[in-house]
C-alpha cells in the first residue's frame, strides 16, 4: 500500500501500489499522520474493481486489532476517505458497503466521479472540520 502525504492534509492512498518503504509497515504509516493530530482526507484514485482480493485471515485480523486501538483517533482526525470511480453503477454499488466500511473505520467512504469532485469533496470537508474547531 502506498500512502503520500506530500499534499497534507490531502493523502493520496493506493491499496495495490508498492510502497516506499517496503520495510516499513502501513500501519506505521498510517499512525504517523494520525500523530500530528490534525484532520485529514485520504484519496483514492484507483477505482473501486482495482482493490478487490481476498486478505489472508491473519492480515485482516492485524488489521482490526489495529483499527480498534485507533478508533478514537481515526474518528477524530480522518473526515473521510474518498474513492475516484468515474462509473456510475459502481459508485451506486458501493453505497451498501460504505455503510460497513463506516461501521469498521469510524469515518465514512465517499464515492465521487473525478478527480476534481474529490478534491471539491476534502476541501468543503476539511473547510467544516476548521469552521467547527474551537477557537483559542
Amino acid at each position: 500500500m502506498l500512502i503520500d502525504a506530500a499534499q497534507f492534509p490531502l493523502v493520496w492512498m493506493q491499496v495495490n501500489a508498492p510502497s516506499n518503504n517496503p520495510e516499513a509497515s502501513p500501519f506505521s504509516e498510517f499512525e504517523a499522520l494520525l500523530a500530528r493530530k490534525e484532520a485529514f482526507v485520504l484519496i483514492n484514485d484507483e477505482g473501486l474493481d482495482k482493490g478487490e482480493h481476498e486478505h489472508p485471515p491473519e492480515e485482516m485480523k492485524q488489521t482490526s486489532l489495529w483499527m480498534k486501538r485507533h478508533k478514537s483517533e481515526l474518528r477524530a482526525f480522518v473526515k473521510a476517505m474518498i474513492c475516484i470511480e468515474s462509473s456510475a453503477a459502481k459508485r451506486l454499488a458501493a453505497k451498501a458497503f460504505a455503510v460497513v466500511y463506516e461501521k469498521f473505520w469510524g469515518y465514512p467512504m465517499l464515492m465521487v466521479a473525478t478527480k476534481d469532485d474529490a478534491l471539491a469533496l476534502a476541501q468543503e470537508l476539511l473547510s467544516a472540520q476548521k469552521a467547527d474547531a474551537p477557537t483559542r
